[in-house]
């Protein structure tokens, strides 16, 4: 980083003191700083309205206001603007606390000219430091990202996603998605959608292509004519008709049927089509997005899926990688989805306990991103506090054996903790209402005090209040 501009640097002298104060400023006017003056802290804090300094130099004893004072208004309100106390020798010890609550350094009086260049360079080079810093995780950022649109993941494995996407993003050619069940490819479609910047304001056209029957599906995609079936009472307009300028996803391609096949190899071709019961060809004009959670290259084997289109489809392909083995993903998504549920059901949940962290990062998530989506949904619907328990995790033995299975948490231990924390709650709960008086505690919990002292004792509560 290029040397800093000395007059960029603004700083502020204050002291009642109209010699040392003028003094000071010539001193740090010669040296090319942008300097102001103030003789009160009320007047310093007026004029830092309009100002943002670096750094403030002002002396320990002021009229009204002192010194201290105006270092702590200062740290509250300006976090980045550095302090240096000016003190007489008898006041040492108390600038030396000052300097615990955030002032860069102290200088005793009579001022050294040389003193105090020395600390104002030192405060310059930590400056510089932190720029070059904030610079390199600018560029950082833009290479390594925590989410990508609604994609969450900080990931390796979702950095070459994120990279692809950037790649791609902005050609024409089709891209296939490949991925298990539930780790997010119609995400990764709408991501590549609102990244190709002359697409973005166009329609986003998905179809779930394995749920529907083979002439539901080609009417979908291609629409139809009136009377071209029973049923077809007028005429409609297919998907790629409604996509036409955006991108239309095919999740599930490989549910296409053999005549389905060659009907999408040649909107791929030729880029052309005709409604069902139609004969006047019409163009497609929309960025094709195919998926599959199926190998295709195994399907081309067995001869369900046409080789020709394979070839096709397969221009660009972008592997989701599945949920398992990628621990802080899991725990960013969990968060992801915690804020979104507690919105949708009104709820002021604020995390998870570190039970519940460990427990979702150990298991394997053979269902993926939609798997750990319904787990903290349920998870934050059942919720009673304002932290996710193991209590409140719906299933809670599912994942807990699995983690088990991995060598990582044990069954007993987790599932005793998951019974006995709605417990503490509980008794904490009563005791408040009894100001903490064990004798109608017990009563209120219909338990004798002896009971109630071992079960406080348990739960370390003895102490936690009178």
């Amino acid at each position: 980083m290029d040397k800093i501009n000395k007059n960029e640097f603004k700083l502020l002298i204050v002291d009642d003191e109209p010699l040392i104060r003028e003094s000071l400023y010539e001193i740090f006017r010669i040296e090319g700083y942008n300097v102001q003056m103030a003789a009160t802290a009320e007047d310093a804090l007026q004029i830092m309205k309009k100002v943002v300094f670096d750094i403030v130099v002002t002396d320990f004893k002021l009229p009204l206001m002192s010194g201290l004072d105006l270092l702590l208004r200062i740290k509250e309100q300006y976090e980045k603007t550095e302090v240096i106390l000016m003190t007489g020798y008898g006041s040492i010890g108390t600038a030396v606390d000052a300097m615990k609550k955030g002032a860069y350094d102290y200088i005793t009086k009579p001022i050294n000219d040389n003193e105090i260049k020395i600390i104002i360079d030192k405060i310059i080079d930590k400056k510089k430091i932190i720029l070059e810093n904030e610079e390199l995780k600018r560029i950082l950022a833009q290479e390594r990202r925590s989410s990508f649109g609604m994609l969450i993941g900080g990931s390796e494995k979702m950095q070459k996603v994120y990279h692809m996407i950037d790649s791609v993003a902005s050609t024409n050619a089709t891209i296939l998605i490949t991925g298990e069940s539930g780790t997010g490819k119609g995400v990764l479609a709408r991501a590549l959608h609102d990244a190709d910047l002359s697409r973005a304001d166009k329609p986003f056209v998905e179809v779930s292509c394995g749920a529907l029957t083979e002439t539901l599906l080609e009417s979908e995609l291609f629409g139809h004519v009136k009377g071209a079936f029973t049923g077809a009472i007028k005429d409609k307009e297919g998907r790629f008709e409604f996509a036409k300028g955006g991108t239309i996803f095919l999740d599930e391609i490989d549910a296409f049927s053999p005549n389905l096949q060659v009907k999408l190899l040649k909107v791929l071709q030729d880029g052309i089509f005709e409604r069902v019961g139609d004969n006047i060809t019409r163009k497609a004009d929309a960025r094709i997005i195919v998926a599959t959670n199926q190998h295709l290259t195994d399907l081309v084997e067995k001869g369900e899926f046409r080789e020709d289109l394979y070839y096709r489809v397969n221009v660009i392909a972008i592997q989701m990688p599945p949920l398992r083995g990628r621990d802080t993903d899991v725990e960013a998504l969990m968060e992801h989805f915690r804020e979104k549920y507690c919105s949708i059901n009104k709820k002021n949940i604020k995390g998870f306990s570190e039970d519940v962290i460990k427990v979702f990062k150990d298991y394997q998530w053979p269902g993926n991103v939609r798997e750990l989506e319904n787990a903290v949904e349920g998870s934050v619907i059942m919720a009673k506090g304002n932290i996710i328990e193991l209590g409140d995790v719906i299933g809670l033995s599912k994942f807990i054996k699995d983690g088990e299975s991995n060598g990582q948490v044990k069954v007993g231990d987790l599932l005793k903790k998951a019974v006995e924390e709605p417990e503490k709650e509980h008794i904490i709960s009563v005791l408040d209402r009894c100001g903490w008086n064990r004798s109608n505690a017990a009563v209120a919990l219909g338990i004798n005090r002896t009971t109630l002292y071992n079960k406080m004792k348990k739960y370390g509560l003895l102490n936690l209040k009178k």
